[in-house]
């Protein structure tokens, strides 16, 4: 591992340290703009395309049948709304903390606390649920080789990766959505083909009316399909990694309203188009819970190996996950919160190449407790360890519009930056967006099985309240290196 030193960001934002050329130019909080253009569409597409799609749509088409199109469709149009919030945020004011740095200046250090804080949990048990998955999805093709040795080799290989360098971490994410991509994109063309020209076995029973002619839209009724909401919501868990990436993005008042802007376009084509497709080759009384509508759809038209084409691609996209959300995204968290004095000085330091490498080796390590679990009781292991990862979501989303909101209102004061990248609608759909999320959550308690998730984050609410006296004493000190404090509005500034 390089060398570590004290973060010493220069007056104007850099790094301050030799060695940062064009390719890498300085950022915010000591970090290096090595994301690019390529890269970060690609980050972008890969964060809304996950095991959700692959794995978790068909447990919900079984619930909902056709109607789950609806609710893909309703949730990709809740969580545009909240990237524009972000994106307006972010491209108003360079933070190298992400909306967690916002939260903390709109809302009060107590609320950057949780948000950092919150982010870095969701995603913590999120990468263990994915190194859990990884695991389980090599059992297919090695059945004797143990589920807790793929986890730790897994994690082990991408801890590297993100303590080499953001521009490696960058390139092998774009890598891993191709992958994601190519599948979609190869499932759609090769379903068009059944349905337009009728090849394969699938050709026979192939039709769209498979999408209203089976028992109807919402064959088991319309309670019964709302409550595959929170599965839905949780397929697009990492949509908001653009802002996290914000700091490391070369050009982001450029790249970043690009990258927002394509989302209904993504959302579209890879969930909508990807499920319109299989839901007219495939009937959906023909799905199962926990069978992938994939394996599902490729066996129906007799493709080779279905099973395991689509197993590989599962594993990258868990792999994916882990690389960007649970270590990439906890370790900018991670760092960011004791930039705020919310944790251990230590986590602040940052390597020769610009990565907060002991943030990095931090969240590491608290991962590395779901390749204990998975030793312990691998037959368990991913549901002990994803309930936090819905409502975690839920509550920064809903972070990131309720910021927004006292964003604007110091807009209009004149004591904050005004952003040409505007949210449409605002406040009214910041509104309407929040209210759909609190009907969302009381789906999630209504339903036995998903109630646990919100008991785990009111634990996590209680720890971090009771935590944060602990840390208040130094909430006033100055950050190291977030000089990008000074752009924030005066009146909401932290009292020194």
């Amino acid at each position: 591992m390089s060398k570590l030193t004290a973060d010493g960001a220069s007056p104007h934002g850099g790094s301050g340290q030799p060695g940062t050329g064009p390719a890498e130019s300085a950022a915010p909080g000591g970090y290096r703009r090595s994301v690019g253009s390529r890269q970060l569409q690609m980050m972008a597409i890969g964060g809304t395309i996950g095991t959700g799609l692959f794995l978790g749509a068909g447990t919900a088409i079984a619930q909902a049948g056709p109607s789950l199109i609806i609710w893909y469709a309703a949730a990709g149009v809740l969580l545009f709304f909240v990237m524009r919030a972000l994106g307006e945020l972010l491209t108003a004011r360079s933070s190298a903390g992400g909306f967690a740095d916002h939260a903390r200046d709109y809302l009060g250090p107590f609320w950057g606390y949780v948000t950092a804080w919150t982010y870095w949990i969701m995603w913590v048990t999120t990468g263990m649920a994915e190194i859990t998955a990884a695991g389980q999805y090599v059992t297919y093709w090695y059945p004797d080789f143990a589920q807790w040795k793929t986890a730790l080799i897994s994690l082990a290989v991408l801890a590297c990766v993100n303590l080499i360098s953001v521009k490696i971490f960058a390139e092998m994410e774009f890598w891993f959505a191709l992958i994601k991509i190519a599948a979609i994109v190869g499932m759609i063309l090769i379903g068009l083909g059944v349905l337009l020209i009728g090849f394969s076995d699938a050709g026979h029973t192939a039709s769209v009316t498979h999408l209203w002619a089976d028992g109807g839209i919402a064959p088991h009724g319309i309670g019964s399909s709302l409550m595959t909401l929170q599965i839905v919501l949780f397929a697009y868990l990492g949509v908001e990694l653009v802002g996290v990436t914000a700091a490391e993005t070369k050009d982001p008042a450029k790249n970043i309203p690009r990258a927002i802007n394509s989302l209904p376009l993504r959302f579209g084509l890879f969930y909508l188009g990807s499920l319109l497709v299989i839901l007219s080759v495939v009937s959906w009384q023909e799905f199962r819970p926990g069978t992938s509508p994939f394996v599902a759809a490729f066996s129906k038209i007799g493709i080779p190996a279905a099973a395991s084409i689509v197993n590989f691609v599962v594993l990258t996209s868990a792999l994916s996950s882990c690389n960007a959300g649970g270590l990439y995204a906890t370790a900018r968290m991670l760092r960011t919160a004791a930039l705020n004095g919310h944790g251990p000085k230590v986590l602040t330091r940052m390597s020769k190449r610009g990565v907060p490498a002991v943030a990095v080796l931090a969240s590491a390590v608290v991962m590395a407790i779901g390749v204990w679990v998975n030793a312990v009781d691998p037959g368990h292991a991913f549901v002990y360890i994803t309930a936090v990862s819905t409502g975690g979501a839920i509550t920064i989303w809903s972070i990131i519009l309720v910021t927004h909101l006292c964003y604007r209102r110091a807009a209009r004061a004149k004591q904050a930056p005004q952003s040409p990248y505007r949210m449409p609608g605002a406040p009214y759909t910041n509104w309407l967006v929040l209210v759909c999320f609190a009907f969302i959550t009381v789906l999630i308690a209504w339903g036995t099985d998903t109630r646990m998730a919100l008991y785990v984050i009111a634990v996590w609410f209680i720890l971090l309240a009771l935590g944060y006296p602990l840390v208040r004493s130094r909430r006033g000190a100055k950050r190291p290196g977030a000089v990008e404090d000074s752009q924030a509005p005066a009146s909401i500034r932290d009292p020194a």
